[in-house]
């Protein structure tokens, strides 16, 4: 692990990258689906839509092992190739400043802003900060900072993670909003299909549990953050949220229950999610 320490990365802080996209009807109606929901009725799209519009769109014969693209060391490689086979979504930091319209021409322009070596109880862990302006007909609509995470292989002859649900149970006590559900395969199948995410932790069952080590197919970190807007548009209507950070704790696995739950106080709204045997899967927050 010693070639990621020092300096090695300097060259992608600063590094940039332009995609440009439509919030066409079609991808909102799919995503609409995705979450059995119903259009609003402004021509606005609720949020969370920014994470399915413009999306990496390397060839088929540049992904590699996992699904994602490839990285190397030219200048045309966004993020930098750390020698770390697992990759995930850590967390985000997200402003909301203007709804996405349908049909809108939309640009994201984004920024490497911090490469940061960690060392956890897994291993060696790198971080990389991106920071992303979304514009909506050329207003900034959608700010945020994404945390990726890069770890060690999965070593052999560990249980896989997380650990099987226990004899605990989810209470929703103090948590003045609920809701269940259960991600199945469909679910994360439509997910991956709407962010044009390859990673085959999510739909490659001998991959997710015999390559990266994990106990099932594995839920998107956004995919469970956007559940949680669901439930808070659900409790404060459409576009209510000015902010919105969230954070991954432990892998939701495809199949079991998941409880999405939210209690606001005075503008300030705490939502997470959990695992039937009480496991935290996410911690969010969020201000009206």
């Amino acid at each position: 692990m010693g070639d990621v320490a020092g300096d090695r990365w300097d060259a992608w802080i600063g590094r940039t990258e332009r995609r440009v996209d439509r919030a066409d009807a079609g991808l909102a109606a799919r995503w609409l689906a995705t979450l059995d929901r119903a259009a609003p009725p402004d021509g606005t799209m609720p949020q969370g839509f920014h994470w399915c519009l413009c999306t990496p769109d390397a060839p088929t014969s540049a992904l590699g092992a996992d699904g994602h693209p490839l990285r190397d060391d030219s200048p045309d490689s966004f993020l930098p190739p750390v020698p770390l086979p697992r990759r995930m979504w850590a967390s985000s930091k997200v402003e909301f400043l203007a709804p996405l319209v349908l049909g809108a021409a939309v640009e994201r322009r984004s920024s490497v802003a911090a490469i940061t070596e960690k060392r956890g109880a897994s291993g060696a862990l790198v971080f990389v900060d991106v920071a992303h302006e979304t514009l909506c007909y050329g207003e900034l609509a959608v700010r945020e900072v994404q945390s990726v995470v890069y770890r060690d292989a999965a070593a052999a002859g560990l249980p896989l993670v997380p650990p099987p649900l226990g004899e605990g149970t989810f209470h929703p006590g103090s948590w003045t909003a609920h809701r269940a559900i259960t991600p199945d395969e469909p679910l994360l199948f439509r997910y991956s299909a709407l962010t044009f995410n390859g990673h085959r932790i999510h739909y490659d069952l001998p991959y997710a549990t015999e390559v990266e080590g994990y106990r099932g197919l594995v839920v998107h970190g956004p995919l469970t953050a956007t559940l949680l807007l669901d439930l808070a548009q659900a409790e404060l209507g459409d576009n209510a949220l000015k902010s919105f950070a969230f954070r991954g704790l432990s892998p939701a696995i495809c199949g079991e229950a998941l409880h999405l739950v939210m209690r606001e106080d005075g503008g300030a709204v705490e939502l997470a999610a959990f695992a039937a045997d009480g496991r935290q899967v996410m911690a969010a927050s969020a201000t009206t």
